[in-house]
């Protein structure tokens, strides 16, 4: 973990996909930190599958499938992979990646760059031959100017079924043009309706956008609920600009994350937990850089979380901050599970408010 330390600032000075990539092959030599944390209370069964711990690494990070070895000696309970697409492609142009260090968050136009399902899935392929009681999810995405997204995205199911744990369907990116449009509710019922002929067994997940207003969550669920599927991710990047961003980067197109970004995805949460009851499973993730952070997502609604732009800022050293500060929380709480917390901010104000009553 002092190596982290030590390295940071060289990192930091470093144009960001320069630093990433970096990180990436230290990660894939498994030249990387190691945490053994673990703890009864954080195990975890959802979409039919065994987590050791809540806490996850958010797709974007390993896009290719090419550090998993590297990433769960970090301590993860899973790992998701992506954002993958059928063909390879470059991506947008660069610069496309924005560091805002003041505010711990980023803003990214990737536009998924990538090397392409068949190296990917020979990669996660080889990687489950080797461990197949691992985690690992992986997110599919369609090319820029595809023609027929839909039969891109069952392509990428169908190849990927085999050898990932869970699927995550990425209909939310703002950084591919017509992308995001899949979401509203006619379009997404007839998307998930065509991957019902490839779904099997292997879980499907859906990530949706914060920018959504209430009353596309509303669709949203209504889709969900008519259509199979086991867990929404909430939530993706956000195209708005809060004040606080710097002026350089307000008219910076792309998808915002970090710190910025957390209260956006709590609240997205908090609305999709009270719209299904809390009968739909949720991943939270956004802006999570502390145990506190991770804390407010599960109370919020999310069963698992997942971190990405926190850990660029805070270092290897936040999973296992994460993972043990959440068994002091559950102490703290009188809770004998992680379970038992998910949701709990609900809980609280149902309680506060038939009291007042």
């Amino acid at each position: 973990m002092a190596v982290y330390t030590m390295l940071k600032p060289l990192l930091m000075s470093m144009p960001p996909e320069t630093a990433h990539r970096a990180t990436l092959n230290m990660l894939r030599l498994r030249l990387g930190p190691r945490c053994h944390f673990k703890h009864d209370a954080l195990k975890s069964d959802m979409f039919g599958l065994h987590f050791p711990n809540p806490l996850g690494l958010a797709a974007g990070f390993d896009k290719d499938a090419e550090a998993l070895s590297g990433l769960f000696d970090m301590g993860f309970g899973f790992v998701e992979t992506g954002t993958v697409t059928l063909h390879p492609q470059e991506g947008n142009p660069r610069p496309r990646l924005f560091r805002d260090q003041k505010n711990k968050s980023v803003i990214n136009c990737m536009g998924f760059p990538g090397r392409g399902l068949d190296a990917f899935a020979a990669r996660l392929a080889a990687f489950r031959r080797k461990k197949p009681s691992v985690r690992v999810g992986a997110n599919i995405g369609v090319n820029k100017g595809s023609e027929d997204p839909i039969a891109d995205y069952k392509t990428c199911f169908s190849r990927l079924a085999p050898w990932a744990s869970y699927i995550t369907v990425n209909v939310s990116c703002p950084n591919t043009q017509g992308l995001p449009d899949l979401q509203m509710r006619d379009d997404l019922n007839r998307l998930l309706t065509e991957m019902d002929e490839v779904h099997g067994k292997t879980p499907l997940l859906l990530k949706v956008s914060p920018d959504l207003t209430h009353e596309q969550r509303e669709d949203v669920v209504e889709v969900v609920r008519q259509q199979r599927v086991e867990g929404v991710l909430v939530s993706n990047t956000s195209h708005t600009r809060p004040d606080a961003v710097p002026e350089k980067l307000k008219e910076q197109r792309g998808g915002l994350s970090g710190q910025l970004l957390k209260d956006l995805s709590t609240q997205a949460i908090m609305d999709y937990y009270d719209m299904t009851g809390g009968d739909l499973k949720i991943v939270g993730v956004g802006g999570i850089a502390s145990v506190d952070d991770a804390w407010e997502k599960i109370c919020a609604g999310a069963s698992l979380v997942q971190v990405y732009t926190g850990l660029v800022y805070q270092g290897p050293r936040l999973v296992r901050d994460i993972l043990a500060g959440l068994v002091e929380k559950l102490e703290a709480e009188g809770l004998s599970h992680i379970s038992d917390a998910v949701g709990l901010a609900h809980k609280k104000d149902r309680a506060s408010k038939g009291a007042v009553a």
